[in-house]
């Protein structure tokens, strides 16, 4: 059977790689921007809003996504989100205020809301279930690439380039996935069964479309009766467990430095003092090592499943924000701390590899796989919050900790994050690998696939 190819999805999740710019933009233009070189005179908390104002705009976003994914559908609100994204790259670009870049990030951060809901929810309802995470995990991997887009290019090259570079990906996310179907299951949702067929047709042509069909209808129908509320999210014993597990794994994300690394870089390295290499230079290695472990763990995600790599990758991480705490804590305490200054580098080089290879890329797609088709756009909008509410959390406690003390107390609790991370791995997240959707909601209702036929239908 041929499934979705990576070319189809790659049009899907172009989008990503802006995203990623974007993400990643503060780490090296801030330096810029509260420098003497700068265009725009931006004060050192003005600098700092830059970076929350792009979740405060996803947080914002969460009732629009919650709407436009079922109302409109995945495709077109991915349409949506990569129109509103090229115009907030020509407003950074083209800006000579900090207004005009605090109001583009902030309706940046709803766009990026929107896709990286409806995005997860098209993959996760077309691919076939052997390389489901694989295709899933490449939204994380074209975002990783638009992070290490912006790395290089923000150090040494105009303060336009970017947002260029970015609006061009937008352009590009427009042009080409105009052309790709709807998901079928939000078609089968709508009652468009012709058009389900032909979008089943298009991404696995050699597959019994009809069949395919059916088995989609069926489960369809039987998760649609439930009734889609909000209070199904609490009532229903299966969704109280897909939300305390994306909860954890989502927020956790964040306050294992993920968004605090990302952001700020830059900053971090230059206050390490270290002399072995140029934090510029540092970040660029540190996001295309980041882009290599997630293109190695997502073509592994679905060989040694999701648990064992969640279960390694927050100890390896926990590790590294270690190191990272006790060297900093080494420099407040006067010791020289000089000839071991390579430690912060190797520490964060390491992270990168940890973190992308499992607790950075699993939850997005364990979250599109946990909620049953009808409270999909709920559950995967309220995962997205509880991601936004993370970074928040984790850049607030950043800024606070180490403002009021120094760089090695907000790591200490990162550290300490990362623990709790693996041991709730251990306990309550369960192993989707190789599972139907249909599958996971039996094993979340902790019941067993005794149904013959009930199998048959999942597996077809």
């Amino acid at each position: 059977m041929k499934a979705w190819t990576p070319g189809s999805n790659s049009r899907s999740t172009l989008y990503a790689i802006s995203d990623g710019m974007t993400y990643g933009w503060t780490a090296p233009y801030i330096p810029y921007l509260i420098s003497d070189k700068s265009h725009i005179k931006v004060g050192i908390h003005e600098a700092e809003w830059l970076e929350t104002a792009l979740l405060l705009g996803s947080f914002c976003g969460l009732p629009l996504t919650i709407i436009l994914v079922d109302k409109i559908g995945r495709k077109k609100s991915l349409l949506l989100a990569s129109f509103v994204v090229l115009l907030a790259w020509i407003a950074i670009a083209l800006g000579d205020r900090i207004e005009y870049i605090f109001a583009a990030r902030f309706f940046c951060g709803m766009c990026g809301n929107m896709a990286f809901v409806a995005a997860p929810m098209y993959v996760a309802e077309i691919a076939d279930t052997k390389i489901r995470g694989f295709l899933s995990s490449i939204i994380y991997i074209m975002m990783l690439l638009g992070c290490l887009i912006v790395y290089c290019v923000g150090p040494y090259l105009p303060f336009y380039v970017s947002p260029v570079i970015g609006g061009t990906v937008a352009a590009l996310e427009l042009l080409t996935f105009s052309f790709m179907p709807e998901s079928p299951h939000y078609l089968v949702c709508k009652n468009k069964l012709n058009e389900a067929q032909k979008s089943i047709m298009f991404f696995k042509p050699n597959s019994d479309a009809a069949v395919e069909l059916t088995a989609i209808s069926e489960a369809v129908e039987r998760q649609q009766k439930e009734k889609g509320r909000l209070l199904d999210l609490v009532l229903v014993s299966s969704n109280r467990k897909a939300i305390l597990i994306m909860t954890v794994l989502n927020a956790g994300q964040h306050l294992c430095a993920y968004t605090v690394i990302l952001m700020n870089l830059h900053l971090i390295l230059e206050s390490a003092g270290s002399k072995y290499m140029e934090s510029s230079v540092a970040a660029i290695l540190f996001a295309a090592i980041m882009l290599l472990a997630a293109g190695l763990a997502s073509s592994q995600i679905d060989r040694y499943g999701r648990k064992a790599l969640l279960i390694v990758s927050s100890i390896l991480s926990g590790f590294c924000l270690l190191a990272i705490a006790v060297y900093f804590h080494l420099k407040y305490l006067d010791f020289e701390v000089l000839q071991i200054s390579w430690i912060p580098i190797v520490s964060v080089m390491i992270y990168a590899a940890a973190f992308k290879v499992g607790i950075g890329l699993v939850p997005i797609v364990v979250t599109a796989e946990i909620f049953p088709t009808k409270l999909k756009a709920i559950g995967m909008t309220l995962a997205d919050a509880m991601f936004i509410v993370g970074g928040i959390v984790a850049l607030q406690i950043y800024q606070w900790l180490s403002n009021s003390y120094s760089l090695h107390v907000p790591f200490y609790f990162f550290t300490c994050c990362a623990i709790f991370i693996t041991v709730f791995t251990v306990y309550f997240v369960p192993e989707t690998k190789g599972k139907s959707l249909e599958e996971i909601q039996v094993m979340l209702r902790g019941e067993k696939t005794t149904d013959t036929n009930l199998t048959v239908i999942c597996r077809k």
